[in-house]
Order: C-alpha cells, then sequence, then structure tokens
C-alpha cells in the first residue's frame, strides 16, 4: 500500500524539553510564518497560471505581502484591494464568475505577479491512499490511455507528499494542462487514475473546465487527513481529539498541560540544587509529557491534513471525492470507521466553506489478507456504507472490479466514473441517470424465505455473470452460524433461502472481503455489502446439547486469540469450589457457510482445573491415556454420536511430537499422525490438545500449535487428507470464527 513511515523518539530529559520547545518554534517559522518574511507579492502554488477557479462561488484570493502596502486583484471585470496586515498576510473574495476562460489574474502591490490561462468551471480535491495515488500509467490501459489525454480543458495539480508537525501555509506542485506528458508526469505512474477518469467524464459530460487536486499519499490512515476541527465534532472521538489539541502549542489543553510539566521541572531543579549542595543523590527528572509532542509520524492523527490539505483552504472547490479504508481495515477497525469520516468530512467542510460540501467515496474493493479474519470485512464495509447517512455524501461501490491478488485494481475508469455518475445526479442536475447499484431497503420474512427489496433498482435487477446469485447467508431462527443460501430474482425482489434453514431471521450479503458478489442492476452497478434481521448470536450448545445442562463452565477461549500465552475470555476457575466427576468439551468451527460443532464429555481425568484447559507448558498438563465413559454429539457427518464409548482416550502435552505409537493404541499408525503420537523434546514446543475415539479410528476434535496464533492446526473429525489429527494442518485463519469451552460437572 505504499506506506512510509518513520519513527522519532524522544528521551526524558531537560535538553530534549528545550529542543523540543526549540523545534516548535522552528516548524511554526518555516511552515506558517516564513511568506511573511518575504516582501515580494506571493501567492501560494495552489493559485498558477493554468488553474481552474471554481464557477458560482465566491473565490477567496490570498497571499503575502509587505505589512502595511495595499495589494490590488483584478480579475473580469472586478477589481479588489487588501492591506497588509502586521503578519504579512492579506485577502479578497471576489464575486462568482461562469465557467468560461481563457482569463488573466492580476496581483498588484510591491511588485506584481500575473497568472495567465485561468479557466473557470469545476474544482475536486481527490485525496485518499494509494487506490487514489496509483497514477494512470501503472493501471489498465496505462500506455493507450497516456496517449489519448489530450484534454486542455482539464488542468492537474499534483500536491507534494509531504506530512508536518504543524499545519502549513502552502504546498509544492504546479497546475498543468492535462495531455499525455503531465499525466505522466509523476512516480507510480503519474496523475491519480480514479481522480482523472473522474474528472474525464465530469469534463466530457458537462462541456465546462475541470479542475483536479491530487493530494494522496499510499497506506495511509484516515486520522492523518483529518482536521483538528473534525475530531472535534464527533463524541465517539473525544479521546483522539484530545490528543490532538494536547500536541497544539495553540490550544488551552497544550497549554494547562506544559504548565504543569514546567512546574514539575521547577520542583526538580530546586531539589536537584539541594542535591548538589547536599552531596547527595538527584531524585530522576521528569520525562516530558510525550502527550504535549505534535504529530511526529506519517501515520499520527493530523500529519497529512497540516501538510497536504491545510495549506489548500480557502481556495474554492465544488466537493471532494475519497478513496481510502485499506489501512484502517487492516488495522482491525471496524464500525468506528463510521464515526472517522463523520470527523474527516465535517472538518473539510469546515476548512472550506461553503456548507456540506459534495463528498463522493468509494468503497474498498475485496482483497485476499492473508492471515486476517476475512469476516471482519463485514462490519467496514458496513461502517463504510453507513457514512452514506451523511448528507450530500456518496459512495461507488467497486465489489465487481477488484483483484484478490492485488489490493490495487488497475481498473479505475469504472471508479471515476461510478464517482462521476454521483455528482452528475445530485449536483449537476442529471435527471433519469442511475448512479448507484442496487441498495438494500427492506426484508420481510415469508415461511422458510427472506424476501428483499432495494433502491436503485434501476432497469431491473440482474446477475452480473449469468450465473446463481452469491454470496447470500440466512441464519436460523433456532440456531446459530449463517449458512450459504440460494437467491432468485422475482420482479424488483430478491429471495433467499436454505434447506437447512427452516426458520430464517437475518440475512447478509456480500459479508467477507473474498466476496466478488454478483447482484446489480440492469445499469450494470453493482450491490454493496449489508446485513439485515435478527442476527443475534445463538448458542450452539444451549440449543443441541441437552447434556450440557448439568455442567459449568471453566474456560472459554476465542481461538482466533491463540499465541505464546493463552489468555481465556472467561476463566472460572476461582468460582467453582466443589469437585467434578466429568470433564466437556465443545468446539466450534465457523467457515465461509455453515457453523461445524462438537461436545465431547468424558469422566474426569484429573482432579486439578488448572490442567483441563490448554495444555500449555505453565499449566503442566500432560496427558496421553485412555478415558471413559465418552458421549459424542455433532454436526460433522463422519463423526460417530453417541454415549458411553469405552475406546476414547486424549493426547495433551505442550511438547513436540512424533507419530511413534510409542503407547501402543490400538490401531494407531506409526506413520502418519492420528490418535496413537509420542510426546518428545521441547516441552514448550508444537502442542498437542486432542480429543479421540480410537475404538473408531477417530480424532473428535484437536487444537495443535496454538503458540504459531493464525497458523494454529484446528480440526472436528479426521483431516480428510495427509494426518488426521490435523498436525501441521496450519489452518486456523481458514475459519471465520472459533471457539473453544471447556466445562465440568460437578458432585
Amino acid at each position: 500500500m505504499n506506506q512510509t513511515t518513520t519513527e522519532t523518539r524522544f528521551p526524558p530529559n531537560l535538553k530534549l524539553f528545550r529542543a523540543v520547545g526549540a523545534a516548535l518554534a522552528v516548524f511554526a517559522l518555516a511552515g506558517i510564518l516564513a511568506p511573511t518574511l518575504q516582501a515580494e507579492v506571493r501567492l501560494p502554488k495552489v493559485f498558477g497560471s493554468h488553474m481552474v477557479l471554481q464557477q458560482g462561488k465566491p473565490l477567496t484570493i490570498w497571499g503575502w505581502g509587505q505589512p502595511g502596502e495595499t495589494v490590488t486583484v483584478q480579475f473580469l471585470a472586478e477589481t479588489k484591494s487588501a492591506h497588509v496586515n502586521d503578519r504579512g498576510e492579506w485577502k479578497v473574495v471576489l464575486s462568482p464568475v461562469k465557467a468560461g476562460g481563457p482569463y488573466t489574474l492580476t496581483v498588484s502591490g510591491s511588485s506584481s505577479v500575473k497568472f495567465d490561462d485561468v479557466m473557470v468551471g469545476e474544482v475536486w480535491l481527490c485525496s485518499g491512499q494509494s487506490n487514489m495515488q496509483m497514477g494512470i500509467g501503472v493501471c489498465q490501459d496505462g500506455e493507450k490511455e497516456i496517449a489519448a489525454a489530450n484534454y486542455p480543458g482539464i488542468r492537474l495539480l499534483k500536491v507534494t507528499r509531504k506530512w508536518t508537525p504543524e499545519p502549513q501555509a502552502d504546498i509544492g506542485g504546479d497546475w498543468k494542462i492535462c495531455s499525455p506528458k503531465s499525466v505522466a508526469d509523476a512516480d507510480w505512474g503519474g496523475f491519480s487514475a480514479a481522480a482523472y477518469y473522474f474528472g474525464r467524464e465530469l469534463h466530457q459530460q458537462l462541456g465546462v473546465a475541470v479542475g483536479l487536486i491530487d493530494s494522496t499519499w499510499g497506506g495511509t490512515v484516515i486520522q492523518s487527513w483529518t482536521p483538528p476541527e473534525g475530531f472535534a465534532t464527533v463524541p465517539a472521538l473525544k479521546s483522539e481529539s484530545d490528543r490532538v489539541q494536547l500536541g497544539d502549542p495553540r490550544t488551552d489543553l497544550h497549554q494547562q498541560r506544559l504548565e504543569q510539566a514546567l512546574k514539575e521541572i521547577e520542583q526538580w531543579n530546586i531539589a536537584a540544587r539541594k542535591a548538589l549542595t547536599d552531596r547527595t543523590l538527584v531524585p530522576p527528572m521528569p520525562a516530558y509529557p510525550a502527550e504535549l509532542l505534535p504529530p511526529h509520524d506519517l501515520q499520527h492523527a493530523t500529519a497529512l491534513y497540516n501538510g497536504m490539505i491545510h495549506p489548500l483552504h480557502p481556495f474554492a472547490i465544488r466537493g471532494a471525492i475519497w478513496y481510502q479504508g485499506e489501512s484502517n481495515f487492516y488495522g482491525g477497525e471496524g464500525s468506528i470507521y463510521t464515526e472517522r469520516m463523520k470527523a474527516l468530512i465535517a472538518g473539510w467542510r469546515q476548512l472550506f466553506g461553503g456548507g456540506d460540501f459534495p463528498f463522493y467515496f468509494v468503497q474498498i474493493a475485496p482483497y485476499n489478507y492473508v492471515g486476517f479474519d476475512l469476516e471482519k470485512a463485514g462490519p467496514f464495509l458496513e461502517a463504510q456504507t453507513a457514512a452514506h447517512a451523511i448528507p450530500n455524501t456518496g459512495m461507488a461501490v467497486i465489489n465487481d472490479i477488484g483483484n484478490l491478488k492485488d489490493i490495487h485494481p488497475t481498473n479505475k475508469q469504472d471508479v471515476g466514473k461510478r464517482l462521476a455518475l454521483w455528482a452528475l445526479a445530485k449536483d449537476y442536475g442529471r435527471t433519469n441517470l442511475v448512479y448507484s447499484g442496487p441498495a438494500f431497503k427492506a426484508m420481510s420474512i415469508e415461511g422458510d424465505k427472506i424476501r428483499l427489496t432495494f433502491d436503485h433498482v434501476g432497469g431491473g435487477l440482474k446477475s452480473r455473470n449469468g450465473q446463481p446469485l452469491n454470496w447470500f447467508e440466512v441464519i436460523n431462527a433456532e440456531e446459530g452460524g449463517f449458512v450459504k443460501a440460494s437467491a432468485q430474482i422475482e420482479g424488483a425482489t430478491v429471495v433467499v433461502s436454505a434447506p437447512e434453514v427452516p426458520h430464517p431471521v437475518a440475512v447478509r450479503y456480500a459479508w467477507s472481503m473474498l466476496a466478488e458478489p454478483n447482484l446489480m442492476n440492469a445499469e450494470g452497478l453493482p450491490a454493496g455489502a449489508f446485513r439485515a434481521g435478527d442476527a443475534k448470536r445463538r448458542d450452539l450448545i444451549d440449543a443441541k446439547v441437552p447434556e450440557a445442562k448439568d455442567y459449568q463452565l471453566v474456560y472459554d477461549l476465542d481461538l482466533a486469540k491463540l499465541g505464546e500465552a493463552i489468555t481465556y475470555d472467561v476463566d472460572n476457575r476461582s468460582k467453582i469450589t466443589r469437585p467434578f466427576d466429568r470433564v466437556a468439551y465443545f468446539m466450534e468451527l465457523q467457515s465461509s457457510n455453515r457453523t461445524d460443532y462438537v461436545f465431547v464429555s468424558m469422566d474426569a481425568f484429573t482432579s486439578d482445573l488448572g490442567k483441563i484447559g490448554v495444555p500449555t507448558a505453565a499449566s503442566g498438563a500432560r496427558f496421553q491415556q485412555n478415558v471413559t465413559n465418552l458421549n459424542v454429539l455433532s454436526n460433522v457427518k463422519d463423526i460417530v454420536p453417541g454415549a458411553g464409548f469405552a475406546g476414547g482416550n486424549i493426547e495433551f502435552w505442550p511438547n513436540n511430537y512424533t507419530p511413534d505409537n510409542a503407547a501402543k493404541v490400538p490401531d494407531a499408525s506409526a506413520q502418519v499422525y492420528d490418535f496413537g503420537d509420542a510426546p518428545i523434546e521441547p516441552v514448550n514446543g508444537h502442542g498437542s490438545m486432542q480429543v479421540h475415539n480410537h475404538a473408531a479410528s477417530q480424532t473428535l476434535f484437536a487444537l495443535n500449535n496454538w503458540r504459531a496464533g493464525v497458523q494454529a492446526d484446528l480440526g472436528l473429525g479426521n483431516q480428510p487428507a495427509k494426518n488426521p489429527d490435523w498436525t501441521f494442518a496450519a489452518n486456523a485463519a481458514s475459519y471465520q470464527a472459533k471457539r473453544l469451552r471447556v466445562l465440568v460437572r460437578c458432585q
């Protein structure tokens, strides 16, 4: 994702305390005050020859000059003047004008600046991470598109990538006329492909000049692009807002905390001098409060806003397009991303003024994030959809043009066009235009089926590839776990059902980052991910295992949290004071279309509650023995169910092990790993937690190599190939949800 990250660490000493203050002063001079040191009239680089000014809006023109002088701005028939203040700043606001050009903008004072070939039309800010940064040359049909990019009415401003601790006054970059040379004139394939195709569509449809400001940086999180004012508008982000305020030397919070730190330093100074006089040890010096540091990393909140967005305001724009989210999703975020979008949009709207200007964004594309819980995609995609409820926003869905093997899908033509459809429909008065794919509207339960209705059906619902509709799942009223459902189009609705779900109560669609679903409208725009209904988790152990009502829970472990140390989500050892005569295990593993489970109970093989859980080296658990009165209940078809089996055995140890059947377990193999293996050194090795019915030559459940986390071995029943007990399967990441519970029956 083209991520660039630097990290600066600050030692806690007085020298640093003074240095940080000095550094902040230097940053302030370099970033904010430097323009005031210039005697000649000067404007920021967002102004320049070949630029586009926004039609129909007041035009703010600003810059710097000699304090006290008068600066005059002339554009078309309007002339306005302003005095330069004592900080060397001046600003005028010109009246709105209609699209046209080319024109000349002249600014005069102690010196003169003239910008030629100025157009008036539509200006859009285009921002985000790598999929917005990705240039035309590395995208689909790059050479062909570059050769055809001869559009004098499109103007391009590529903002130089720069993150800073404090808001800057200017950017790097120059306006250029769109040509084969200019669109390719940047790193990583040239100008933003998504932005260019968006602008090209507007230019061709509207017949006016279009100005595109490409302010992008790959691999970045949304927080870095967000203004302080944005964080302050969202209650859910208050703690982050407070951190931003503490790092800003202009805020009251910063001043108060700094005053406290200075008092601590002063008190230390008094104590240190006394120690010097008394020839005693000096107490430790207080550290400079880390929370007072400004952003000192690309990914810190406001860092990119400071360097690449703040310098652009108050340049008049029509709106913004945004393509970002992969970094926040990969960082484990879900529903909170809606709040982050609220902060970004509110902050930018405050910054540029003009009310709720349009903000259109792209929902991230499917991609196989190896080793990641891909079902977490659902809440994240849902969070992006929820951001569409923010006034005057729209979302382009692209789950049909992604690439599971490449986080940077190359079809940016359709990305730009879909964003442009929103703008044409919402901002430029194009009626009878289908600008969105089918969007979930409502559901109704009809016996063993669920009927779904949609907005934005357009000319009708269709399958993109002519195949049966896919990626629909339903859940039953009595039992947890979504299962794959069939779906049929009936007029403007979709009806979903599954044979094993007689009482469906909830549905979800495209609820995975691997989903490349095929529901679309006749205009070729796809439906996005959604869920609806009562999807509250039903507990399988209550629904399916009557015996479990006689047991008490000892441990509950989310197997997605496996690692070097085992930390149980529930640990009830201290609450169980009575002796127990039976031990039970309930494991459930959820794949994309079903949840499998097994319940096994047996006569207690130890009286120590600390040794019935995962047999880590720390627990001291090590058992290779037969167990009696084995009861088995499972929905895995090959597992033999029943009660009172005499042929059960367990293999619990933290060690490495070999397939040698040293314990002489009947019918076990000495060549493959099964129900008769032999533990060896080291003790803190691969690890085995396996329950078997050796009389049926069957593994009931296996948890091995838990220290490997997402590469742990998990399985119910015999592994179909290779080792029956799942040794070396390294498959934990393949399950969307995985859980183990350990129970006892007290006497």
